[in-house]
């Protein structure tokens, strides 16, 4: 999926090489709030449980970005955030009651966005600068943990966007609600943990394009 992502963005690049003038490109800086709920199932043979926990985080970022404008109103681009987005982090002690299973301990553990990429489209909305904003994202869930035995692995997901905004020049505005597909995970390395969490975000983003 991300060839595919490279494909398109680099096709935006070839058109602003043919058209210049109807091509922008900038920076944007964005503030928002990420929801992930989750559920972390034990599969050792000493615990089998499930644990489940939702996060909410605050976050600010920047991104950069190319777009295409037509005459009529219509804009089509690609955005890329070369910044991690935390989507949230924790931590818990376990104290074992049989001293014979290696079951205590502090674990922490905490997961990030990284390399999101959204192809976008944005849709006029009469002539007073409004449009609607429809966009697919792509992004690799990146996490960090300390764990007795086991650890877990990265995982590559898709996701929607959709907001509004509004263009005055080369300035922008927009509200948006990103939902992302489901993120699964199986520890390796001890035990067979699993984490299933789903992840969306609200977003304000401020860009201005040359």
């Amino acid at each position: 999926m991300k060839n595919f992502i490279r494909v398109i963005a680099g096709s935006v690049f070839l058109l602003w090489s043919t058209a210049q003038a109807e091509i922008q490109y900038g920076l944007g800086f964005i503030a928002g709030q990420t929801d992930v709920s989750g559920t972390e199932t034990e599969g050792t043979a000493a615990d089998t449980s499930d644990r489940s926990k939702s996060i909410k985080e605050f976050f600010v970022g920047a991104d950069l970005f190319v777009e295409y404008v037509a005459d009529n109103g219509y804009a089509y681009g690609v955005s890329y955030v070369p910044l991690d987005v935390e989507l949230g982090s924790g931590e818990r002690t376990d104290v074992s009651g049989d001293g014979s299973e290696n079951d205590s301990g502090t674990r922490s553990a905490s997961a990030d966005v990284t390399d999101l990429i959204t192809l976008y489209a944005n849709v006029p909305m009469g002539d007073s600068g409004w449009y609607a904003l429809l966009g697919y994202m792509n992004t690799t869930v990146t996490t960090n943990e300390t764990l007795n035995e086991s650890s877990y692995g990265n995982a590559d997901i898709d996701g929607y966007q959709v907001g509004f905004g509004n263009r005055s020049g080369n300035f922008k505005y927009e509200f948006a609600y990103s939902d992302f597909d489901d993120i699964s995970l199986t520890a390796t390395g001890g035990g067979t943990n699993t984490i299933d969490a789903d992840a969306d975000a609200l977003t304000l983003r401020l860009s201005y394009g040359f």
